[in-house]
């Protein structure tokens, strides 16, 4: 209970943060444009609000439900549905009555705000904290490859050399790569010593995600116990220190990677062998019903803190969140797929992205992530959202013509309700995880 209060509070300070900046970036180039600005509200004030003050001509004020917030501009056909206002002559003040470069600035001011926010806030942590580096001569065991990597030249215990002729300043960065940046040319070393450019298809992205290998690489741990812990399952069959593990029933173990134990769950005890000084002694491990086997492994690798100036803070800062965005995209077209809208998640997997401990620089990545995330899905061109309006401020622009007020309603009603439905599915495939996974 006390992880969920904790992720809750983050989750609401943050999605408040943002949400609050987000609607500045209307409100602000709205009072620019003399453009009256009727309610600034965090929050929605489904029937009433928690706290509300008018200050000059508009109403401040916080609302109970936490979906997100608004503001609401006079002569505008926006989530509020006010079409009494739309029916008199419009006004000088109006958001109507502007020039249509002006709407768009003021529509396309809360994305904008939430970029800016995510790119700076990647440059504060930067400065603040600096930055793991991991280059591939500090995990000499190299990777261990999923079937799907495998099935194009990837070898377990590869080095990762270079990316499109780039040597990585943390090879742990190389799934991503693989995943979401489509890089062209991955050249590795082999563990019998041969240097080789694997050419990555395509459409490799997407055959790792219909296979269900987000992580076609991962760090290869070796197989020789570091640790026991006292009274586990390991403890308890005589496994020490320094054993190295070999084979897993008849199944030859090179690497922690190798030991699957889930594939024998319907077995009551696992017969490992193991080499203890020069000797192959077998024991038998009865493993607990979440499969911990109780003792924890060699690894070789180690992560290098590197501190940065402000400047350099400012430049990689830049890249992160370029980076962040273009993944964000990247992995978007997935949601498209069946597999990919039975992942989709609302609050509770946003929520999950928090530190389950209150951490500074936990918080403030997740935030900058969440801004830049809500940036995009923003600008996407659905009615009821920010790039739904713009679209239609786009064709004005490019014809001279208005769109028909009544196209607007419609589009309005039409995108609410779309939008509505996918919250409920969302947080459906949330509820549904939570309850069967």
């Amino acid at each position: 209970m006390e992880i969920f209060l904790i992720k809750a509070f983050q989750f609401l300070l943050s999605l408040s943060l943002i949400v609050i900046l987000h609607e500045l970036g209307h409100f602000i180039p709205a009072k620019i444009f003399k453009t009256k600005v009727e309610k600034f509200y965090l929050f929605f004030d489904v029937k009433f609000s928690i706290f509300k003050k008018k200050i000059g001509d508009t109403i401040y004020g916080i609302g109970w439900l936490p979906l997100g917030g608004y503001v609401k501009i006079a002569g505008m056909i926006d989530e509020s549905m006010d079409l009494d206002q739309m029916k008199k002559d419009p006004q000088p003040w109006e958001f109507r009555s502007k020039p249509a470069w002006q709407r768009l600035i003021i529509m396309l001011g809360g994305v904008t705000v939430n970029i800016i926010l995510g790119f700076l806030i990647y440059m504060m942590i930067l400065f603040i904290w600096g930055k793991d580096v991991m280059p591939y001569n500090d995990m000499p065991d190299g990777f261990n490859a999923s079937p799907v990597a495998k099935s194009i030249g990837f070898r377990d215990g590869d080095l990762i050399l270079e990316v499109d002729n780039k040597e990585l300043e943390s090879v742990v960065d190389i799934n991503r790569y693989l995943f979401l940046r489509n890089s062209k040319r991955v050249k590795v070393k082999h563990t019998s010593g041969k240097i080789e450019m694997i050419n990555i298809p395509e459409n490799f992205g997407s055959m790792l995600f219909e296979a269900g290998e987000i992580i076609p690489l991962s760090p290869r741990i070796s197989n020789t116990v570091d640790s026991i812990v006292k009274g586990g399952p390991a403890d308890l069959a005589g496994i020490k220190a320094g054993d190295k593990i070999i084979a897993l029933f008849e199944d030859e173990i090179s690497s922690r990677n190798d030991i699957t134990i889930d594939k024998y769950s319907k077995k009551d005890s696992l017969k490992f062998t193991i080499q203890r000084n020069g000797n192959s002694i077998v024991k038998y491990v009865y493993p607990r019903e979440d499969s911990f086997f109780g003792g924890y492994f060699k690894q070789n690798f180690k992560l290098t803190h590197v501190g940065l100036t402000f400047s350099e803070s400012i430049v990689q800062g830049f890249s992160y969140g370029y980076w962040t965005l273009y993944e964000y995209i990247a992995q978007f077209k997935y949601i498209f797929t069946k597999k990919g809208a039975s992942q989709l998640g609302g609050f509770g997997a946003i929520g999950s992205l928090f530190p389950s401990k209150w951490d500074w620089k936990g918080f403030w990545s997740s935030t900058a992530l969440i801004s830049i995330i809500l940036a995009f899905m923003n600008i996407l061109p659905i009615p009821a959202l920010d790039g739904g309006h713009a679209m239609f401020l786009m064709y004005e622009i490019i014809t001279g013509r208005k769109a028909n007020d009544k196209v607007l309603e419609y589009a309005q009603v039409i995108g609410f309700i779309f939008l509505i439905t996918l919250v409920i599915y969302a947080n459906g495939n949330d509820l549904y995880r939570w309850l069967y996974t």
